[in-house]
């Protein structure tokens, strides 16, 4: 019996899967560039294909002119919008932290206030941004982990058939057993994790331009740095939400009042309205469609495991999770 379960398939899973795991905690300096590598050429793989498909070019010369124009947009964007940006940004840590350290009127402010300062929130919220300046002071490091990030996904799609076809060599080896397994996760982990990113991407974006729109109207000052923590915290599936609103009120507040602060509200209810019955259904999977309760579970403890990295692959991962323990709605294939 022991021999027939050390033999089995789900046993040889369970190990690979395992070993997998300790590769990646071995590897955990190096997730960055692993999980920025992996996003990038799952994305721009994607792009290819919906580009190749409508216009007739040779799929290299189409993977280099996309890198090409989108390494081009972004450098222009840094240079011409991210001194802007980075100012503004200044700016709105010193509104937020001049609204807090004001005295109000207002007796549900005050007491509020008062709340906020016996159990220290103040200090928490000096630690996330001490936390937020130390990383990104770093610039250096980032941008260079960016950089070999880009390079390892243009190399891959330029050489996708080649890898392809040497990597199905292994199939017929005489390491095939691990192969199939490894081939078995990959493709869940491309089937779920990497769509679920790219439902979150395109989501973010979405509600970034409606809740900048829905700003602009309003009349908010620093449009650029809040459009950025908008499309930042948006990757966040629900919470982040919640999260943006918090300083959208402060700001709405201290320049209009509680009737801003009600407009305010009522746009982040519609942005995210649209979100929950209109994007949600058609980007993400019927997997993915957890209850908020799971999703906020999953969030505190990605985050506690993983870092600021846990608040957005958090949910992919358990999705992939799901995927692989075969978790699904029983419903008709279509």
């Amino acid at each position: 019996m022991i021999n027939k379960i050390l033999q089995s398939s789900g046993f040889k899973r369970i190990v690979i899967f395992a070993l997998m795991i300790l590769v990646l905690y071995l590897l955990r300096d190096m997730i960055n560039l692993i999980l920025l590598t992996f996003i990038f050429t799952f994305l721009m793989d994607r792009l290819v294909k919906f580009v190749s498909e409508r216009i007739p070019l040779n799929r290299r010369l189409v993977v280099v002119i996309l890198y090409a124009v989108i390494v081009g947009l972004f450098s222009w964007a840094m240079v011409n919008y991210l001194p802007m940006i980075i100012r503004e940004i200044k700016d709105l840590i010193k509104q937020l932290s001049a609204f807090y350290t004001a005295k109000h009127d207002n007796i549900i402010l005050t007491y509020i206030f008062n709340r906020i300062a016996k159990i220290q929130v103040q200090t928490y919220f000096e630690q996330g941004f001490t936390y937020v300046i130390r990383y990104f002071t770093d610039i250096s490091r980032i941008g260079l982990q960016i950089l070999l990030a880009l390079l390892l996904s243009l190399f891959c799609l330029l050489e996708k058939p080649s890898l392809i076809k040497f990597t199905r060599k292994f199939k017929t080896s005489k390491v095939a057993s691990i192969y199939n397994e490894l081939e078995f996760f990959a493709q869940k982990f491309a089937g779920t994790f990497g769509k679920v990113i790219e439902a979150q991407l395109i989501i973010a974006l979405v509600n970034c331009t409606l809740t900048t729109i829905s700003l602009w109207i309003l009349g908010f000052p620093q449009l650029g740095g809040l459009s950025i923590m908008i499309f930042l915290l948006g990757l966040i599936p629900v919470a982040g939400v919640i999260l943006s609103l918090i300083p959208l009120a402060v700001i709405a507040y201290s320049i209009g009042g509680f009737i801003k602060v009600l407009y305010i509200g009522i746009a982040i209810l519609i942005i995210h309205g649209i979100e929950a019955y209109i994007l949600n259904p058609n980007l993400m999977s019927s997997k993915t469609n957890l209850p908020v309760f799971y999703t906020f579970i999953i969030l505190i403890f990605s985050e506690h495991f993983f870092g600021v990295w846990g608040l957005i692959v958090g949910i992919p991962i358990f999705v992939f999770l799901l995927d692989v323990l075969e978790v699904t709605e029983h419903k008709k294939k279509e």
